[in-house]
């Protein structure tokens, strides 16, 4: 977005605080998109260390060969738990508390347009969430099929699969209802003279989610309720012995799991988008570009599903178009890569903690992004399938991708939401800790999977020990460091620090930055006219 004027708002008409609700009734009636925004980051801060303690148990249990600590039941469940909790309770809620906290503030809007409605759809979060937590103290334990939850094996499990499938269900429909007021704010709720090509590229981004999300929810929705009455209503939808078939589950799901990995990145793209010009003192390059290579992304990734089943059986013209199609992801992708790297050429770089993890963002993406690439080649995809490459490849996207930007949004921001600045130099530990102790965990993988160590096994062949203590000892580093950020979190929250501007950074474009920090519990009340 190249720089907005403002015209200038005086304070009592611009910011009135009225009245604000105290104590628990706050949070538990919260309307305020901020107050909504603060309780989405908080408990999915607190689901991705529930996610990360079950990823470390995995990794605590794969240190050496042969059976440690867990039966293989049990680690499966661990497994399953740890991707469903992530994906579902950490990485999604955590970009809808972003679009809830900056989207309004962003486009001079009140605040989101379906106030309760947004209240709704938090407070079912912790319901799911519950539903998947306490699956592992029902009888057989939790969810082991695989966070994919593929038919055979979800048709065999005891009542956790159950929990499971109603977890995902409550969790889907707060995403839908999120969705849902995104997209009505974004529409309708901008400053006078915000044209939608004048919106900061977090916003376009959240509204192409938002119809990513509309489209693709349902379609999980009737995957898993399938299976639901498949294990208790007779019916044999996914059922081999029955004249079902177990591959028309994979079909499903695909169809909505293909599009999930772009609902899970590309609000990270927003992100970056602001954080790379601030500290570059530039404007964007190709702003207009960036918009229409998100939507291609959007579009595209309905197209693709089925390179997840080169190893289906699948006719070899199905695998071609499918090899193909995913190929052509990489173009609007390489777009978005070259446009950060543009803004940044010959820009007046300082690299804060936000800067730097947009910038390890953009290398360890890119480094994902071409995993994916040779993956998308049938014949490589069939002998690495369903081992630790596949691991590598979607953690360096996910984990690179999705949480290194959403650290640069927390960072970028976090003046913004406390009024405090965070300790740098504590910002830039978490940062160093982070990037070398994630490639230390994951990079590893890649020649396990590439030798053929089969993913979701409790035990391995001797001759893979090496890696997998490399990637343990990363692992625990890497869920530590993670402390770092909760103690700077903390810190900020309780006053501590010293007091942001308005305009906590000096690059940065944008109406948030125009109102004081911390940013009002009531902002932009009388709406402000962008020129």
């Amino acid at each position: 977005m190249s720089s907005v004027t403002v015209d200038h708002i005086p304070a009592s008409e611009g910011h009135v605080e009225h009245e604000r609700p105290t104590g628990w009734r706050r949070w538990v009636f919260a309307t305020n998109h901020k107050d909504i925004g603060t309780m989405y980051l908080l408990f999915s801060f607190f689901m991705l260390l529930e996610g990360g303690v079950l990823a470390l148990l995995v990794r605590t249990e794969l240190f050496s060969p042969g059976l440690q600590f867990f039966q293989p039941e049990l680690f499966n469940q661990f497994t399953t738990m740890h991707g469903l909790i992530m994906i579902f309770g950490a990485i999604m809620p955590a970009f809808v508390g972003f679009a809830n906290w900056m989207i309004p503030l962003q486009i001079g809007a009140s605040d989101m347009a379906f106030a309760r409605m947004n209240n709704l759809s938090f407070w079912l979060l912790p319901v799911g969430a519950t539903l998947f937590t306490v699956s592992f103290f029902v009888p057989g334990g939790a969810n082991a099929a695989g966070w994919t939850m593929y038919a055979p094996l979800s048709l065999q499990m005891g009542p956790g699969m159950d929990f499971a499938i109603f977890g995902v269900h409550i969790l889907g429909a707060s995403s839908i209802m999120g969705a849902i007021n995104i997209i009505v704010t974004v529409l309708n709720m901008r400053a006078p003279g915000m044209t939608m090509m004048k919106m900061p590229l977090f916003c376009w981004t959240w509204l192409i989610t938002a119809y990513l999300l509309l489209a693709i929810m349902p379609v999980l929705a009737a995957a898993v309720t399938m299976l639901l009455t498949d294990r208790h209503f007779g019916t044999t939808f996914f059922n081999a012995a029955a004249g079902g078939d177990p591959v028309l589950y994979q079909h499903v799901f695909w169809f909505f799991g293909h599009p999930e990995v772009y609902v899970m990145i590309l609000p990270a793209f927003g992100i970056i988008s602001a954080v790379v010009p601030a500290f570059s003192r530039k404007p964007l390059f190709g702003y207009a570009s960036m918009v229409y290579a998100t939507a291609a992304i959007a579009i595209l990734s309905f197209l693709v599903w089925a390179h997840h089943m080169f190893t289906t059986g699948m006719p070899v013209t199905a695998q071609l178009y499918f090899m193909y199609a995913t190929m052509l992801i990489a173009i609007p992708t390489g777009v978005k890569i070259f446009n950060w790297v543009a803004t940044m050429w010959r820009g007046s770089l300082t690299f804060e903690t936000p800067m730097l993890f947009a910038i390890a963002f953009i290398f360890v993406f890119t480094i994902g992004g071409f995993t994916g690439l040779i993956i998308a080649v049938a014949p490589i995809d069939i002998a690495v399938h369903d081992t630790y490459y596949i691991i590598a490849h979607f953690h360096y996207v996910m984990v690179a991708g999705s949480l290194f930007g959403m650290y640069a949004g927390a960072y970028y921001w976090i003046p913004k939401w406390t009024g405090r600045m965070y300790n740098e130099r504590l910002g830039k530990w978490h940062f160093w800790n982070s990037i070398i102790s994630f490639n230390v965990t994951f990079f590893p993988m890649h020649f396990l999977g590439l030798a053929g160590m089969p993913r979701r096994y409790a035990d391995y062949a001797v001759q893979f020990t090496d890696f997998n203590v490399i990637a343990s000892i990363g692992a625990f580093w890497f869920g530590f460091s993670q402390l770092i950020f909760l103690y700077l979190a903390v810190k900020a929250w309780r006053g501590h620090g010293q007091p942001a501007a308005a305009q906590s950074w000096e690059g940065a474009q944008g109406l948030e930055w125009t109102i004081p920090s911390p940013a009002p519990w009531h902002t932009f009340e009388t709406p402000p006219v962008v020129k």
